[in-house]
């Protein structure tokens, strides 16, 4: 674990002490459970976001996302009575395919990764309050796909299930950009897309597979969080969202220049923040500031980045 990670990761058991001590209902077998599962779901759709900032770009849409899909998956499962396994597929491949669409605009036509997805962002949640007539949709008394909502909601010898599905992707992520060729590729993408094309790295495959990433695992989440909540708003179902997995990024180590970052510093920004927004909870402090901590630690994060650059280029020379 590289020393950026491991400051975090200490930081995190620092500030779990601290809102242990200050409220010591932040240990009880409830709050953990649900706390557990929240860092599970953000830190799914975050290591995705995280995967694109690797590469020096940024998916402002996945909140959005979790709106259309969301409302899709009701629809599909309540209205349409599709087969379960069939709209989880569905669900999936839509999200993937709105990530190869963004990567495709972002490298083939060469716009920038911030108007792309800030234009998803606006289509999406546009898409999901016409398709929904503007109502909450819901899954009513799950009849029909009971397994997907317990396999949604429940949990694995105690442990809830977003959060173990978080670890299995954390694995395959982890060896993916840390074991693999495309990771070193994705690496050299973010530091310097030019040289990486001119040393012979595919880099516009590179850079469109993260954003595929990014959106197979909004899919995953978009199920998850529609369960979670259990109805879904389609103007404010997901609102927000991308700010908690950019920021959880950014607090884990990686630049938004690109090519720095890692999967167990993502993982750790996520419970970070998770753990922030649980102790504005127990303080009773008021619910708003969630987005002024959420601005904070991006700041701080985006200012501690620019000075260990500094830092790093002043020892180079």
């Amino acid at each position: 674990m590289r020393r950026k990670e491991l400051s975090i990761l200490i930081l995190l058991f620092v500030l779990c002490g601290i809102v242990a001590i200050m409220n010591p209902q932040f240990l009880s077998s409830a709050n953990v459970q649900n706390t557990s599962r929240l860092i599970g779901t953000y830190g799914i759709f975050s290591i995705g976001v995280g995967i694109v900032v690797i590469t020096g770009g940024i998916d402002l849409s996945v909140g959005s996302m979790f709106a259309l899909l969301g409302v899709l998956l009701s629809m599909m499962l309540t209205e349409w009575h599709w087969p379960a396994a069939l709209a989880v597929a569905v669900i999936l491949a839509l999200g993937a395919g709105l990530g190869l669409v963004h990567g495709l605009l972002i490298t083939r036509l060469r716009l920038q990764p911030f108007i792309v997805t800030l234009c998803g962002l606006l289509l999406y949640r546009g898409l999901a309050r016409y398709i929904a007539a503007d109502s909450s949709k819901g899954f009513g008394s799950g009849k029909g796909f009971r397994w997907l909502s317990d396999l949604a909601t429940g949990s694995l010898f105690g442990v809830p299930m977003p959060f173990v599905l978080m670890i299995v992707v954390g694995v395959v992520m982890w060896l993916m950009l840390h074991r693999s060729v495309y990771g070193r590729h994705l690496f050299a993408v973010g530091r310097n897309e030019e040289a990486a094309r001119y040393s012979g790295i595919q880099s516009q495959s590179v850079i469109t597979g993260a954003y595929v990433i990014s959106g197979g695992l909004a899919g995953v989440a978009s199920i998850l969080i529609a369960f979670y909540t259990n109805s879904v708003s389609p103007s404010s179902h997901g609102n927000f969202y991308e700010l908690y997995a950019i920021a959880a990024a950014v607090l884990g180590g990686c630049s938004l220049r690109g090519g720095e970052g890692s999967i167990a510093g993502i993982v750790i920004g996520t419970a970070l923040l998770q753990v922030l927004r649980n102790l504005v909870n127990l303080l009773d402090i008021p619910g708003s500031l969630d987005f002024a901590v959420m601005g904070a630690v991006i700041l701080i994060g985006v200012i501690a980045d620019a000075s260990l650059s500094r830092r790093e280029r002043v020892h180079h020379q």
